[in-house]
């Protein structure tokens, strides 16, 4: 029997609805629960064909137990050596490098010192800094947000230099970046299921969390909004399966037809019942016990632990760019606006 595992925390619905699905559907010899772990010795294999990490991002011993249950043959979602190694920053040069559009980023050293390091730690840094040449790059409307954090925590949106070095002081032994803001008209955040399923749903981040997923507004069946979420869908495949991520979410912000990426690093996207809704909710859950199950059907392995393989960013970049000549040669490239009707 192969048994799939779901690691979890603060959730209420999703991992409940997940094992439910999976199990619901009695394939032979497969069954879903949720992981339970103590102590773990180097000589104690997980037992488990797949998990589905929800929580090791805020818990070491969980992404160390993921590591350990890796090199035993479980395939875990998502890939738990890589996601110990990703930042934003890199992300957003991958991006760059793949011809997805993304706004212009400075990354900045670290306002305070961080633990155990002093002025003689930085004698490699420049001094004082070239913030003249940052807002001439980035400019002086944009976000300050941390290079590896999510929930929108220690994020600022400043409109001045004087806005800007507030949050600055503010952001502690953080590394920061600063990003140029982009005036969308349009947002949109993309759940990303197994590199191959796409669901692009309309999305506001200036409203309250539990409605920020917008139920109208968005006309999707004219010509452009055609193009646009064709181009969307492009976009965060590629990220998706450039960073190796089976479960992710992309959000992009259109300005001027353009729809550039603003974060895809969520690997254990939020996916309540409540803030979802229903249908996108069990769209959610169908296509992840898809995907749990496919990965324990195959034969079990042990996986190449170095960065070459963990990401596949030339190699997934040589096949999307071979996938785009074949199927798509007319999606826009990079910063190219969505064309209006009267324009083809």
């Amino acid at each position: 029997m192969k048994v799939i595992g779901v690691l979890f925390g603060t959730e209420n619905s999703f991992p409940g609805a997940l094992v439910e699905q999976i199990n619901a559907r009695n394939v032979d010899g497969i069954r879903a629960e949720f992981v339970e772990t103590g102590a773990v010795g180097l000589d104690k294999a997980p037992g488990y064909a797949v998990i589905i990490d929800r929580i090791s991002h805020n818990v070491p011993f969980y992404r160390a137990y993921l590591k350990h249950a890796a090199l035993n043959g479980t395939v875990v979602v998502n890939n738990p050596f890589w996601w110990s190694a990703d930042d934003k920053f890199f992300n957003y040069t991958l991006a760059g490098r793949l011809g997805v559009a993304v706004p212009a980023t400075v990354i900045l050293p670290h306002k305070n010192l961080p633990p155990n390091t002093s002025d003689k730690s930085m004698r490699n840094l420049e001094y004082p800094l070239d913030w003249d040449a940052v807002f001439a790059y980035a400019g002086e409307d944009g976000y300050l947000k941390p290079v590896d954090g999510g929930g929108w925590r220690d994020v600022h949106h400043v409109r001045s230099r004087d806005e800007f070095f507030a949050a600055y002081d503010q952001s502690r032994d953080l590394c920061m970046m600063y990003q140029k803001a982009v005036n969308f008209t349009e947002y949109f955040r993309c759940f990303v299921v197994g590199q191959k399923k796409v669901r692009i749903l309309p999305y506001d981040p200036r409203r309250p969390y539990a409605e920020r997923y917008v139920r109208d507004g968005f006309v999707s069946n004219t010509y452009r909004a055609r193009r646009l979420l064709k181009r969307i869908e492009h976009d965060a495949l590629t990220l998706c399966r450039a960073l190796g991520y089976d479960l992710n979410t992309v959000e992009f912000a259109v300005e001027r037809g353009v729809p550039y990426a603003i974060d895809f690093m969520n690997p254990a996207p939020e996916a309540e019942l409540q803030s979802l809704g229903e249908a996108n909710f069990d769209w959610l859950v169908e296509q992840t016990a898809d995907l749990a199950i496919a990965k324990a059907r195959r034969p079990p392995r042990r996986p190449e632990p170095r960065w070459s393989a963990v990401l596949g960013a030339g190699e997934a970049a040589q096949k999307t760019k071979a996938t785009k000549t074949r199927t798509e040669a007319r999606a826009p490239k990079a910063g190219e606006p969505v064309a209006e009707p009267d324009a083809v």
